[in-house]
């Protein structure tokens, strides 16, 4: 058994389901024609599911995923505080360039096996 094996026996359950939102969103935005930049950026002050680029913007994705609609659903999840350390880690990763490019956060919430695309939903 190799390092990465054992490291995929150590994931749960809930970062399985996760892995797997995030490859159906990645997958429905690139049927759209959106390119991904980076997968789950990480920094002191958040994370960033996908960054996207469609045409000329950056697309900060937040990919949120619940068994059902129940408690208000996907959507309903992305707290201010979850959006606060959005913007933060967006902030970070556009400082990598000179002349930040448009970008839009967009949320993709799948509830069970319905997934919904929510564009430009927070404001930064």
């Amino acid at each position: 058994m190799g390092l990465f094996d054992a490291l995929a026996e150590k994931r749960t359950g809930r970062q399985i389901s996760g892995q797997a939102g995030e490859d159906a969103a990645l997958a429905h935005l690139a049927a759209h024609g959106l390119q991904l930049v980076e997968r789950n950026f990480r920094c002191k002050g958040g994370e960033i599911d996908l960054i996207m680029q469609e045409r000329g913007a950056l697309v900060f994705v937040e990919v949120r995923k619940r068994a059902d609609g129940r408690y208000g659903g996907a959507a309903a999840s992305v707290t201010l505080r979850k959006q606060a350390r959005l913007v933060v880690a967006a902030h970070v990763f556009l400082q990598r360039y000179t002349m930040p490019p448009a970008c839009r956060f967009d949320v993709v919430a799948i509830d069970g096996a319905r997934l919904t695309w929510l564009k430009n939903v927070i404001d930064a």
